[in-house]
């Protein structure tokens, strides 16, 4: 790989994420260069370094302005990961009307090139996405039956991971067959969302790999083992999310790599079978071996950009950085990073 920008180090105070960069250059991408988003109630600085032992302290973010299956594999090799026994690659499959999920052509030659099973979990809410059966139509109509095998992991019932130092889970409840994998990409698509204000990849992870009852326990932040949480306070339910997602962190360790796609950037996701069209312009996609500051990269982004003030408005909402800020505070990851442009 070869990195044709500087590295840039996202320092930040306790505060809402980024809105003001300083000291910016031309090596720096067009994506991070942005006039500052109006929006926003206060400021993070985003300082570039260039081999400064500060720069080396946050973990590494890598970034290609280029949202293609050339651009996704490159991204992919940039992380330096070499899978091993059997891979299971993580997506969203969409809900049924809805058009924003990851394509098939997008991801396919990487899902092929690890010999990839692209996995999923049924719903804890109404939809064809619900049971098993009709999941798995949905993957078929959706054209990923076409790409690679596909495992709806609680088709036959649900395995419990151990979560440490969470508030609210001491388990998160994921398909049983999320125990026959070795390695995992976790391949997010970055966009809004109704409830957690934004879905990356700790979403993709936490929400996307409980089973049913393990979405409930998440939305209900540990109290009910069905529905979806009505009436859980919000802070509540973003911590549990964090909470689940270091559960399958943990028990995988250093065999889990995470993807962000940052294009269709909707206010909703891709659970929604209607959602808005987008406002904003695509970005890129980012990659990392912390999902933390993947997902913190992915939201400054957004501030950044001339274009994005929606879907800061349904983060701010929804209070979604405060996901990122109890991932952090769990040792889920770190929200300071350095930004790699390997363009």
């Amino acid at each position: 790989m070869t990195t044709t920008s500087a590295t840039f180090l996202f320092v930040r105070p306790n505060l809402n994420p980024a809105t003001r960069i300083l000291n910016e250059t031309k090596t720096q991408s067009p994506a991070a260069t942005h006039p500052t988003a109006p929006l926003a109630a206060s400021a993070t600085q985003i300082r570039q370094q260039e081999g400064t032992p500060e720069a080396q302290s946050g973990s590494t973010v890598y970034m290609t302005e280029d949202i293609s299956a050339e651009g996704l594999m490159r991204i992919y090799e940039a992380l330096g990961s070499a899978p091993e026994g059997n891979v299971a690659v993580k997506i969203s499959s969409g809900e049924p009307g809805g058009h924003y999920f990851l394509s098939p052509e997008l991801i396919a030659p990487l899902v092929e090139a690890i010999h990839g099973t692209i996995i999923e979990c049924n719903t804890a809410y109404g939809g064809r996405r619900m049971s098993t059966e009709s999941h798995q139509r949905v993957m078929e109509e959706h054209g990923f039956t076409a790409i690679a095998p596909v495992d709806i992991m609680d088709a036959d019932g649900a395995i419990s991971l151990p979560i440490a130092g969470g508030r609210h889970l001491t388990e998160d409840v994921v398909g049983a067959h999320f125990a026959n994998y070795d390695f995992m990409v976790n391949l997010a698509h970055f966009k809004g969302h109704e409830m957690g204000g934004f879905g990356g990849v700790i979403k993709n992870m936490s929400i996307g790999i409980a089973s049913s009852m393990g979405k409930s326990l998440i939305h209900s932040a540990g109290k009910q083992t069905t529905g979806y949480g009505i009436g859980t306070p919000q802070d509540d339910f973003l911590e549990s999310m964090a909470e689940a997602a270091k559960g399958v962190a943990d028990y995988l360790g250093e065999r889990i790599v995470y993807i962000d796609v940052m294009n269709n950037l909707s206010v909703d996701c891709d659970c929604n079978s209607h959602p808005a069209t987008p406002t904003m312009s695509d970005i890129g996609i980012l990659a990392s071996l912390d999902p933390v500051a993947l997902d913190q990269a992915c939201v400054d982004l957004v501030y950044a950009a001339p274009d994005g003030r929606d879907l800061i408005r349904r983060m701010e909402s929804r209070h979604g950085i405060h996901t990122l800020e109890h991932g952090e505070a769990i040792g889920l990851g770190s929200r300071q990073y350095a930004l790699v442009n390997i363009d």
